[in-house]
Protein backbone atom coordinates (compact mmCIF):
# COMPACT_ATOMS: atom_id res chain seq x y z
CA UNK A 1 0.00 0.00 0.00
CA UNK A 2 2.63 2.29 0.82
CA UNK A 3 4.51 1.34 -2.66
CA UNK A 4 1.00 2.16 -4.68
CA UNK A 5 0.86 6.04 -2.78
CA UNK A 6 4.18 7.09 -2.95
CA UNK A 7 3.21 6.62 -6.91
CA UNK A 8 0.70 8.66 -7.16
CA UNK A 9 1.61 11.57 -6.83
CA UNK A 10 4.00 11.66 -9.38
CA UNK A 11 1.43 10.78 -12.10
CA UNK A 12 -0.64 13.00 -14.22
CA UNK A 13 -2.89 10.48 -14.76
CA UNK A 14 -6.55 10.56 -12.94
CA UNK A 15 -5.83 7.50 -10.95
CA UNK A 16 -7.10 6.27 -7.62
CA UNK A 17 -7.10 3.50 -5.02
CA UNK A 18 -10.09 2.36 -3.22
CA UNK A 19 -9.93 -0.22 -0.31
CA UNK A 20 -11.89 -3.50 -0.25
CA UNK A 21 -14.52 -1.54 1.69
CA UNK A 22 -14.97 1.08 -1.16
CA UNK A 23 -12.87 4.02 0.71
CA UNK A 24 -10.56 6.23 -1.62
CA UNK A 25 -7.23 5.42 0.44
CA UNK A 26 -5.10 7.33 -2.38
CA UNK A 27 -5.46 10.13 -5.19
CA UNK A 28 -3.38 11.51 -7.84
CA UNK A 29 -3.08 15.36 -9.04
CA UNK A 30 -4.21 13.84 -12.29
CA UNK A 31 -7.66 13.32 -10.20
CA UNK A 32 -7.54 16.44 -8.53
CA UNK A 33 -7.66 18.21 -11.95
CA UNK A 34 -10.48 16.28 -13.15
CA UNK A 35 -12.61 15.75 -10.29
CA UNK A 36 -11.52 18.96 -8.35
CA UNK A 37 -11.17 17.58 -4.98
CA UNK A 38 -7.58 17.71 -3.28
CA UNK A 39 -5.80 14.77 -1.54
CA UNK A 40 -7.02 15.37 1.79
CA UNK A 41 -10.75 16.22 1.05
CA UNK A 42 -11.18 12.96 -0.67
CA UNK A 43 -8.76 10.45 0.55
CA UNK A 44 -11.05 8.09 3.65
CA UNK A 45 -14.40 8.93 2.29
CA UNK A 46 -16.28 6.59 -0.22
CA UNK A 47 -16.12 6.20 -3.72
CA UNK A 48 -19.70 6.19 -4.00
CA UNK A 49 -19.59 10.05 -3.66
CA UNK A 50 -18.12 10.47 -6.90
CA UNK A 51 -21.09 8.63 -9.14
CA UNK A 52 -23.72 9.75 -10.17
CA UNK A 53 -26.67 8.41 -8.19
CA UNK A 54 -23.93 6.97 -5.80
CA UNK A 55 -23.53 3.64 -7.59
CA UNK A 56 -21.93 1.59 -10.09
CA UNK A 57 -23.38 -0.07 -12.98
CA UNK A 58 -24.74 -3.45 -12.26
CA UNK A 59 -22.48 -5.11 -15.26
CA UNK A 60 -19.09 -3.26 -13.31
CA UNK A 61 -20.43 -4.32 -9.66
CA UNK A 62 -20.31 -7.82 -10.79
CA UNK A 63 -16.92 -7.48 -12.57
CA UNK A 64 -15.95 -6.76 -9.13
CA UNK A 65 -17.36 -8.86 -7.03
CA UNK A 66 -15.97 -11.44 -9.12
CA UNK A 67 -12.73 -9.68 -8.54
CA UNK A 68 -11.70 -8.77 -12.26
CA UNK A 69 -10.90 -5.85 -14.34
CA UNK A 70 -13.50 -3.70 -15.35
CA UNK A 71 -13.76 -0.83 -18.16
CA UNK A 72 -16.84 1.23 -19.09
CA UNK A 73 -17.85 5.15 -19.08
CA UNK A 74 -19.81 6.57 -16.29
CA UNK A 75 -20.79 9.84 -15.38
CA UNK A 76 -18.77 11.07 -12.46
CA UNK A 77 -19.83 13.91 -10.14
CA UNK A 78 -17.10 16.33 -9.48
CA UNK A 79 -15.94 18.64 -6.28
CA UNK A 80 -18.31 21.10 -7.61
CA UNK A 81 -21.40 19.05 -8.26
CA UNK A 82 -20.70 19.19 -11.89
CA UNK A 83 -21.32 15.91 -13.83
CA UNK A 84 -18.28 15.02 -15.88
CA UNK A 85 -18.22 11.78 -18.13
CA UNK A 86 -15.24 9.76 -18.10
CA UNK A 87 -13.69 6.45 -19.31
CA UNK A 88 -13.43 4.59 -15.99
CA UNK A 89 -10.62 1.40 -15.78
CA UNK A 90 -10.94 -0.41 -12.50
CA UNK A 91 -8.47 -3.44 -12.12
CA UNK A 92 -7.90 -5.60 -8.73
CA UNK A 93 -4.94 -5.12 -7.03
CA UNK A 94 -4.47 -9.09 -5.01
CA UNK A 95 -2.03 -9.35 -2.07
CA UNK A 96 0.24 -12.10 -1.92
CA UNK A 97 -2.03 -13.49 1.02
CA UNK A 98 -4.70 -13.90 -1.38
CA UNK A 99 -6.86 -10.79 -0.41
CA UNK A 100 -7.93 -7.51 -2.29
CA UNK A 101 -6.64 -4.69 -0.16
CA UNK A 102 -7.13 -2.12 -3.26
CA UNK A 103 -8.25 -1.58 -6.94
CA UNK A 104 -6.93 1.10 -8.84
CA UNK A 105 -9.08 2.96 -10.84
CA UNK A 106 -7.81 5.45 -13.44
CA UNK A 107 -10.29 7.72 -15.51
CA UNK A 108 -9.72 10.17 -18.65
CA UNK A 109 -12.12 12.12 -20.28
CA UNK A 110 -13.56 11.33 -23.93
CA UNK A 111 -12.11 13.75 -26.14
CA UNK A 112 -15.06 14.16 -28.58
CA UNK A 113 -16.00 16.80 -30.65
CA UNK A 114 -16.43 18.78 -27.50
CA UNK A 115 -13.63 17.50 -25.86
CA UNK A 116 -11.56 20.97 -26.15
CA UNK A 117 -14.49 22.90 -25.30
CA UNK A 118 -15.21 21.21 -22.05
CA UNK A 119 -11.26 21.01 -20.99
CA UNK A 120 -11.04 24.84 -21.88
CA UNK A 121 -14.21 25.78 -19.64
CA UNK A 122 -12.80 23.05 -16.59
CA UNK A 123 -9.77 24.97 -16.64
CA UNK A 124 -11.14 28.57 -16.32
CA UNK A 125 -13.65 27.64 -13.35
CA UNK A 126 -12.43 28.37 -10.28
CA UNK A 127 -11.39 24.69 -8.73
CA UNK A 128 -11.22 25.26 -5.21
CA UNK A 129 -13.16 27.87 -3.55
CA UNK A 130 -10.99 29.79 -0.98
CA UNK A 131 -11.90 29.75 2.53
CA UNK A 132 -13.89 32.87 4.07
CA UNK A 133 -14.77 33.72 7.57
CA UNK A 134 -17.77 36.04 6.01
CA UNK A 135 -19.27 33.19 3.76
CA UNK A 136 -19.65 29.67 4.06
CA UNK A 137 -20.11 28.59 0.12
CA UNK A 138 -21.16 25.07 -1.49
CA UNK A 139 -21.75 25.69 -5.85
CA UNK A 140 -22.83 23.32 -8.61
CA UNK A 141 -22.31 22.93 -12.16
CA UNK A 142 -24.05 21.04 -14.93
CA UNK A 143 -23.23 21.03 -18.62
CA UNK A 144 -26.11 21.34 -21.41
CA UNK A 145 -27.14 17.84 -22.50
CA UNK A 146 -24.96 17.00 -25.06
CA UNK A 147 -26.13 18.37 -28.59
CA UNK A 148 -26.23 22.01 -26.96
CA UNK A 149 -22.26 21.90 -26.78
CA UNK A 150 -20.32 23.61 -24.07
CA UNK A 151 -21.42 26.85 -23.17
CA UNK A 152 -20.11 29.94 -21.18
CA UNK A 153 -21.86 29.73 -17.85
CA UNK A 154 -19.59 30.63 -14.27
CA UNK A 155 -19.18 31.02 -10.74
CA UNK A 156 -16.61 33.47 -8.61
CA UNK A 157 -16.10 34.00 -5.50
CA UNK A 158 -13.42 37.32 -4.66
CA UNK A 159 -12.20 38.41 -1.72
CA UNK A 160 -12.02 42.12 -1.20
CA UNK A 161 -10.49 44.29 1.09
CA UNK A 162 -12.22 45.20 4.67
CA UNK A 163 -13.14 41.49 5.39
CA UNK A 164 -16.13 41.81 2.59
CA UNK A 165 -16.10 39.05 -0.42
CA UNK A 166 -17.90 39.65 -4.33
CA UNK A 167 -20.03 36.60 -5.52
CA UNK A 168 -20.17 36.29 -9.08
CA UNK A 169 -22.09 34.63 -11.74
CA UNK A 170 -22.69 35.02 -15.29
CA UNK A 171 -23.37 33.68 -18.52
CA UNK A 172 -22.11 33.69 -21.93
CA UNK A 173 -24.42 33.71 -25.26
CA UNK A 174 -24.23 30.83 -27.10
CA UNK A 175 -21.74 27.02 -26.83
CA UNK A 176 -18.63 25.72 -27.78
CA UNK A 177 -15.03 27.14 -27.52
CA UNK A 178 -15.66 30.43 -28.80
CA UNK A 179 -18.54 30.70 -25.23
CA UNK A 180 -16.01 29.38 -23.16
CA UNK A 181 -13.06 31.64 -24.30
CA UNK A 182 -15.28 34.56 -23.64
CA UNK A 183 -16.16 33.32 -20.53
CA UNK A 184 -12.38 32.94 -19.51
CA UNK A 185 -11.78 36.43 -20.59
CA UNK A 186 -14.86 37.94 -18.59
CA UNK A 187 -13.56 36.27 -15.37
CA UNK A 188 -10.60 37.52 -15.76
CA UNK A 189 -11.56 40.60 -16.47
CA UNK A 190 -14.11 40.93 -13.64
CA UNK A 191 -11.56 39.38 -11.13
CA UNK A 192 -9.15 42.63 -12.40
CA UNK A 193 -11.64 45.10 -11.28
CA UNK A 194 -12.77 43.25 -8.05
CA UNK A 195 -8.86 43.68 -7.22
CA UNK A 196 -9.06 47.73 -7.54
CA UNK A 197 -12.12 47.74 -5.53
CA UNK A 198 -14.77 49.43 -7.73
CA UNK A 199 -18.38 49.25 -6.79
CA UNK A 200 -20.42 47.43 -8.01
CA UNK A 201 -22.62 49.13 -10.84
CA UNK A 202 -19.04 51.09 -11.69
CA UNK A 203 -17.64 47.66 -12.47
CA UNK A 204 -20.69 46.45 -14.40
CA UNK A 205 -19.75 49.57 -16.47
CA UNK A 206 -16.14 49.22 -16.67
CA UNK A 207 -16.86 45.57 -17.98
CA UNK A 208 -19.63 46.81 -20.38
CA UNK A 209 -17.02 49.16 -22.23
CA UNK A 210 -14.31 46.41 -22.21
CA UNK A 211 -16.70 43.82 -23.93
CA UNK A 212 -17.75 46.60 -26.41
CA UNK A 213 -14.15 47.77 -27.08
CA UNK A 214 -13.55 43.84 -27.86
CA UNK A 215 -16.24 43.83 -30.09
CA UNK A 216 -14.76 46.36 -32.38
CA UNK A 217 -11.25 44.55 -32.30
CA UNK A 218 -12.63 40.95 -32.76
CA UNK A 219 -13.04 39.35 -36.41
CA UNK A 220 -16.63 39.06 -37.00
CA UNK A 221 -15.63 35.31 -37.78
CA UNK A 222 -16.02 34.60 -34.18
CA UNK A 223 -19.39 35.94 -34.04
CA UNK A 224 -20.91 38.51 -31.59
CA UNK A 225 -20.07 38.11 -27.66
CA UNK A 226 -23.36 38.89 -25.34
CA UNK A 227 -23.26 38.31 -21.51
CA UNK A 228 -24.92 38.59 -17.97
CA UNK A 229 -23.53 39.15 -15.36
CA UNK A 230 -24.72 39.13 -11.58
CA UNK A 231 -22.14 41.51 -9.28
CA UNK A 232 -22.92 40.64 -4.86
CA UNK A 233 -20.63 41.85 -2.39
CA UNK A 234 -21.43 41.11 1.25
CA UNK A 235 -19.55 42.93 3.66
CA UNK A 236 -19.91 40.87 7.13
CA UNK A 237 -19.26 44.23 9.24
CA UNK A 238 -22.69 46.00 8.51
CA UNK A 239 -23.99 42.75 7.15
CA UNK A 240 -25.28 44.37 3.96
CA UNK A 241 -24.97 42.66 0.60
CA UNK A 242 -25.13 46.01 -2.61
CA UNK A 243 -26.05 44.15 -5.88
CA UNK A 244 -25.66 45.13 -9.26
CA UNK A 245 -27.23 43.07 -12.12
CA UNK A 246 -26.43 43.21 -16.27
CA UNK A 247 -29.36 41.38 -17.53
CA UNK A 248 -28.81 38.56 -14.98
CA UNK A 249 -31.91 37.20 -13.10
CA UNK A 250 -32.32 38.06 -9.58
CA UNK A 251 -30.73 36.14 -6.53
CA UNK A 252 -32.60 34.77 -4.15
CA UNK A 253 -32.67 35.16 -0.12
CA UNK A 254 -33.62 32.81 2.15
CA UNK A 255 -33.63 34.34 5.64
CA UNK A 256 -32.95 32.13 9.10
CA UNK A 257 -37.11 32.02 9.34
CA UNK A 258 -37.61 30.07 6.15
CA UNK A 259 -38.87 33.03 4.21
CA UNK A 260 -38.05 33.26 0.25
CA UNK A 261 -37.38 36.27 -1.24
CA UNK A 262 -36.20 37.87 -4.62
CA UNK A 263 -34.15 41.13 -3.79
CA UNK A 264 -35.65 43.97 -6.32
CA UNK A 265 -32.48 44.46 -8.24
CA UNK A 266 -33.02 46.74 -11.49
CA UNK A 267 -31.47 44.32 -14.19
CA UNK A 268 -29.98 46.52 -16.50
CA UNK A 269 -28.72 45.69 -19.61
CA UNK A 270 -26.67 42.55 -20.83
CA UNK A 271 -23.29 43.28 -21.09
CA UNK A 272 -22.11 44.53 -24.65
CA UNK A 273 -25.08 46.56 -25.03
CA UNK A 274 -23.73 50.41 -24.08
CA UNK A 275 -25.44 53.50 -23.55
CA UNK A 276 -27.20 52.36 -20.36
CA UNK A 277 -25.80 53.08 -16.89
CA UNK A 278 -26.17 50.05 -14.18
CA UNK A 279 -27.63 50.48 -11.10
CA UNK A 280 -26.45 49.00 -7.21
CA UNK A 281 -28.65 48.53 -5.01
CA UNK A 282 -27.96 47.81 -1.02
CA UNK A 283 -29.58 45.43 1.23
CA UNK A 284 -29.49 44.36 5.05
CA UNK A 285 -29.27 40.90 5.59
CA UNK A 286 -30.12 38.79 9.06
CA UNK A 287 -27.45 37.06 10.37
CA UNK A 288 -27.48 33.15 8.57
CA UNK A 289 -29.19 34.04 5.58
CA UNK A 290 -28.13 32.60 2.50
CA UNK A 291 -27.87 34.19 -0.88
CA UNK A 292 -28.72 32.23 -3.89
CA UNK A 293 -26.89 33.00 -7.29
CA UNK A 294 -27.66 31.20 -10.06
CA UNK A 295 -28.01 31.34 -14.10
CA UNK A 296 -31.06 31.09 -16.38
CA UNK A 297 -30.38 27.65 -17.10
CA UNK A 298 -32.18 26.46 -13.70
CA UNK A 299 -35.05 28.50 -13.80
CA UNK A 300 -35.50 28.22 -17.82
CA UNK A 301 -36.18 25.21 -20.08
CA UNK A 302 -38.17 24.05 -22.94
CA UNK A 303 -41.88 23.81 -22.20
CA UNK A 304 -41.27 26.21 -18.93
CA UNK A 305 -40.93 30.46 -18.30
CA UNK A 306 -38.88 32.34 -15.95
CA UNK A 307 -41.99 32.85 -13.78
CA UNK A 308 -42.78 29.28 -13.75
CA UNK A 309 -39.04 28.29 -12.78
CA UNK A 310 -38.73 31.28 -9.96
CA UNK A 311 -41.77 30.08 -8.45
CA UNK A 312 -40.37 26.32 -8.14
CA UNK A 313 -36.55 27.70 -7.36
CA UNK A 314 -39.10 29.48 -4.46
CA UNK A 315 -40.55 26.15 -3.51
CA UNK A 316 -37.16 24.07 -3.47
CA UNK A 317 -35.64 26.49 -1.20
CA UNK A 318 -38.72 26.43 1.45
CA UNK A 319 -37.81 23.05 1.90
CA UNK A 320 -35.77 22.41 5.31
CA UNK A 321 -32.40 21.37 5.14
CA UNK A 322 -29.28 20.54 7.00
CA UNK A 323 -26.26 21.56 5.34
CA UNK A 324 -25.17 23.97 1.61
CA UNK A 325 -24.83 20.76 0.08
CA UNK A 326 -28.40 19.77 0.30
CA UNK A 327 -29.88 23.12 -0.64
CA UNK A 328 -28.44 22.85 -4.00
CA UNK A 329 -29.29 18.88 -4.30
CA UNK A 330 -32.45 20.54 -3.59
CA UNK A 331 -32.91 22.62 -6.12
CA UNK A 332 -31.39 20.83 -8.01
CA UNK A 333 -33.53 17.95 -7.42
CA UNK A 334 -36.60 20.12 -7.99
CA UNK A 335 -35.61 21.72 -10.91
CA UNK A 336 -33.68 19.67 -13.28
CA UNK A 337 -35.34 16.41 -13.85
CA UNK A 338 -33.30 15.71 -16.95
CA UNK A 339 -30.39 16.93 -18.32
CA UNK A 340 -30.32 20.61 -18.92
CA UNK A 341 -30.97 22.74 -22.32
CA UNK A 342 -28.87 25.47 -21.06
CA UNK A 343 -25.24 25.11 -18.59
CA UNK A 344 -26.66 25.57 -15.23
CA UNK A 345 -24.08 27.41 -12.55
CA UNK A 346 -25.91 27.11 -9.03
CA UNK A 347 -23.48 29.26 -5.77
CA UNK A 348 -25.23 29.20 -2.93
CA UNK A 349 -23.52 31.80 0.47
CA UNK A 350 -24.54 31.34 3.93
CA UNK A 351 -24.02 34.98 5.17
CA UNK A 352 -21.56 34.87 8.46
CA UNK A 353 -20.97 38.38 10.26
CA UNK A 354 -17.90 39.35 12.00
CA UNK A 355 -18.89 39.25 15.69
CA UNK A 356 -19.01 43.32 16.77
CA UNK A 357 -16.02 42.79 19.81
CA UNK A 358 -13.78 42.50 16.80
CA UNK A 359 -14.50 45.81 15.13
CA UNK A 360 -13.17 48.90 16.43
CA UNK A 361 -13.29 52.14 15.24
CA UNK A 362 -12.13 55.57 16.21
CA UNK A 363 -12.67 58.92 14.72
CA UNK A 364 -9.40 60.83 14.54
CA UNK A 365 -8.85 64.65 14.47
CA UNK A 366 -7.62 66.84 11.84
CA UNK A 367 -4.24 67.53 14.55
CA UNK A 368 -1.05 65.89 14.02
CA UNK A 369 -0.83 65.21 17.87
CA UNK A 370 -4.04 63.16 16.83
CA UNK A 371 -1.39 60.44 15.78
CA UNK A 372 0.08 59.45 18.96
CA UNK A 373 -3.98 59.06 20.58
CA UNK A 374 -4.46 56.99 17.52
CA UNK A 375 -1.51 54.90 18.54
CA UNK A 376 -2.33 55.01 22.09
CA UNK A 377 -6.21 53.53 21.28
CA UNK A 378 -4.75 50.53 19.08
CA UNK A 379 -2.61 49.38 21.41
CA UNK A 380 -5.28 48.97 23.68
CA UNK A 381 -7.44 47.37 21.33
CA UNK A 382 -4.67 44.73 20.08
CA UNK A 383 -4.25 44.22 24.01
CA UNK A 384 -7.72 43.80 25.02
CA UNK A 385 -7.95 41.50 21.93
CA UNK A 386 -4.82 39.23 22.83
CA UNK A 387 -2.11 40.35 20.21
CA UNK A 388 0.53 42.26 21.99
CA UNK A 389 2.55 40.48 19.84
CA UNK A 390 1.04 42.47 16.70
CA UNK A 391 1.42 45.80 18.39
CA UNK A 392 4.84 47.18 17.28
CA UNK A 393 3.59 46.11 13.47
CA UNK A 394 0.58 47.65 13.85
CA UNK A 395 1.50 50.75 15.28
CA UNK A 396 3.76 51.70 12.17
CA UNK A 397 1.26 51.11 9.96
CA UNK A 398 -1.43 53.62 11.83
CA UNK A 399 0.96 56.09 12.15
CA UNK A 400 1.97 55.84 8.60
CA UNK A 401 -2.19 55.82 6.97
CA UNK A 402 -2.81 58.23 9.85
CA UNK A 403 -0.38 61.16 9.51
CA UNK A 404 -1.15 60.58 4.92
CA UNK A 405 -4.34 61.16 5.83
CA UNK A 406 -4.37 64.30 8.00
CA UNK A 407 -1.65 66.03 6.04
CA UNK A 408 -2.96 65.12 2.62
CA UNK A 409 -6.70 64.77 2.91
CA UNK A 410 -9.51 66.14 5.29
CA UNK A 411 -11.95 65.41 7.80
CA UNK A 412 -13.70 63.43 8.33
CA UNK A 413 -11.10 60.79 9.40
CA UNK A 414 -11.65 57.61 10.81
CA UNK A 415 -9.32 54.78 12.09
CA UNK A 416 -10.95 51.35 11.52
CA UNK A 417 -9.71 47.60 13.07
CA UNK A 418 -10.98 44.56 12.23
CA UNK A 419 -9.61 41.33 13.19
CA UNK A 420 -11.18 38.32 11.44
CA UNK A 421 -8.09 36.27 11.58
CA UNK A 422 -6.47 38.75 9.56
CA UNK A 423 -5.68 42.21 10.99
CA UNK A 424 -6.92 44.83 9.05
CA UNK A 425 -6.08 48.61 9.72
CA UNK A 426 -8.56 51.04 7.53
CA UNK A 427 -8.09 54.83 7.38
CA UNK A 428 -11.21 56.99 5.72
CA UNK A 429 -11.21 60.80 4.77
CA UNK A 430 -12.98 62.75 2.82
CA UNK A 431 -10.75 63.16 0.06
CA UNK A 432 -10.91 61.22 -3.45
CA UNK A 433 -7.27 61.26 -4.15
CA UNK A 434 -5.37 58.15 -3.94
CA UNK A 435 -2.08 57.98 -2.39
CA UNK A 436 0.83 56.09 -4.51
CA UNK A 437 4.20 55.22 -3.06
CA UNK A 438 7.32 57.05 -4.37
CA UNK A 439 10.67 56.42 -3.80
CA UNK A 440 12.45 58.75 -1.38
CA UNK A 441 15.57 60.71 -2.55
CA UNK A 442 18.19 59.87 -0.18
CA UNK A 443 18.17 63.13 1.71
CA UNK A 444 14.15 63.33 1.72
CA UNK A 445 12.77 63.60 5.04
CA UNK A 446 9.96 61.96 4.71
CA UNK A 447 7.88 59.90 0.92
CA UNK A 448 8.44 56.48 2.46
CA UNK A 449 5.50 56.10 4.45
CA UNK A 450 3.62 53.69 2.05
CA UNK A 451 6.50 51.69 1.29
CA UNK A 452 6.79 51.01 4.57
CA UNK A 453 3.20 49.92 4.80
CA UNK A 454 3.60 47.93 2.06
CA UNK A 455 6.80 46.04 3.47
CA UNK A 456 4.97 45.46 7.02
CA UNK A 457 1.53 44.15 5.68
CA UNK A 458 0.51 41.34 2.88
CA UNK A 459 -1.64 43.55 0.91
CA UNK A 460 -2.89 47.08 0.92
CA UNK A 461 -5.37 49.27 -1.24
CA UNK A 462 -7.63 52.14 -1.70
CA UNK A 463 -10.91 51.84 -2.05
CA UNK A 464 -13.46 54.28 -3.34
CA UNK A 465 -16.61 55.13 -1.03
CA UNK A 466 -19.36 57.78 -1.59
CA UNK A 467 -17.48 60.43 0.96
CA UNK A 468 -14.01 59.72 0.10
CA UNK A 469 -11.79 56.88 -0.06
CA UNK A 470 -10.11 54.18 2.76
CA UNK A 471 -6.94 53.08 2.81
CA UNK A 472 -6.55 50.01 4.12
CA UNK A 473 -3.27 46.90 4.87
CA UNK A 474 -3.76 43.39 6.19
CA UNK A 475 -1.16 42.10 8.50
CA UNK A 476 0.78 38.93 6.65
CA UNK A 477 -0.50 35.80 8.85
CA UNK A 478 -3.41 34.61 10.69
CA UNK A 479 -3.24 35.80 14.09
CA UNK A 480 -4.53 34.61 17.71
CA UNK A 481 -8.21 34.80 18.71
CA UNK A 482 -8.50 35.46 22.01
CA UNK A 483 -12.10 36.99 23.97
CA UNK A 484 -11.98 40.39 24.84
CA UNK A 485 -10.94 40.97 28.39
CA UNK A 486 -12.23 45.12 28.64
CA UNK A 487 -12.97 47.67 26.52
CA UNK A 488 -10.56 50.03 25.66
CA UNK A 489 -11.04 54.11 26.41
CA UNK A 490 -13.40 55.23 23.40
CA UNK A 491 -13.08 58.74 21.98
CA UNK A 492 -15.67 61.11 21.28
Amino acid sequence: MNTYRAFLPATELAVAAVDAAGTVIAWSPGAQMLLGYAPDEIVGRAASKLLTGGRLPDQARRHLAERRAWMGRLVLRDRAGRTVEADLQACPLVGANGDLPWWSVHATVPQDSDGAALALQRSLLQQRLPTLQAVEIVTRYLPAEPHAGVGGDWFDVIPLSGARVALVVGDVVGHGIHASAAMGRLRTAVRTLADIDLPADELLTDLDDLIIEEARERSTSDGEVGATCLYVVYDPTSRHCTVASAGHPAPAVVTPDGTVDFLEVEPGPPLGVGGVPFEAVDFALPEGSLLVLYTDGLIESRGRDINTGMNALRRALTRTASSLDDVCDAVLDTLLHREPDDDVALLVARTHPLDTDYVATWRVAPDPAAVADARRWTVARLEAWGLAEAVPTTELIVSELVTNAIRHAHAPIMLRLIHNGMLICEVSDGSSTSPHPRRARVLDEGGRGLLLVALLCERWGTRHTGAGKTIWAEQPRPLHVTVPVSDPPVAA
